[in-house]
């Protein structure tokens, strides 16, 4: 049976890889995915169901290209993973580079991540975003 930890990394994996099939497998039905920040990050909002999450990640390919993204520390209390990482982008409309650090929360039931939030220094990227 895969940890809470597991199923994330998994997740990671599959993105890291461009498998979205595996990284759907990775998510409940009714996942709710939520990118905290304001609407100059275009993919900033909550994404609901695994249709959602598919979405999220077209709004972030068509509005960003990724350098770099690395999660890096991963802090696991009970069901949920708190990820500490960072990640390196280009706004495709401006072409500036974003580097920042993030944090996600996951909380994994049943084997599978049910709930996914996103922080990370929203003033800044909105800056970046806005140019």
């Amino acid at each position: 049976m895969p940890s809470p930890t597991d199923v994330v990394q998994t997740m990671y994996a599959a993105y890291g890889a461009g498998n979205m099939s595996e990284l759907k497998a990775t998510l409940s039905d009714d996942i709710a995915w939520i990118y905290h920040g304001p609407a100059e990050i275009k993919h900033a909002g909550t994404y609901n169901g695994k249709a959602g999450v598919m979405q999220f990640f077209e709004n972030v390919s068509d509005h960003v290209e990724y350098l770099d993204f690395q999660p890096e520390h991963f802090v696991a209390t009970g069901n949920t993973v708190v990820v500490i990482g960072n990640e390196k982008q280009r706004i495709r409309r401006n072409g500036e580079v974003l580097e920042q650090g993030w944090v996600q929360i996951y909380t994994v039931t049943n084997e599978l991540i049910d709930k996914m939030e996103e922080y990370s220094n929203t003033s800044h990227a909105e800056r970046v975003h806005a140019k």
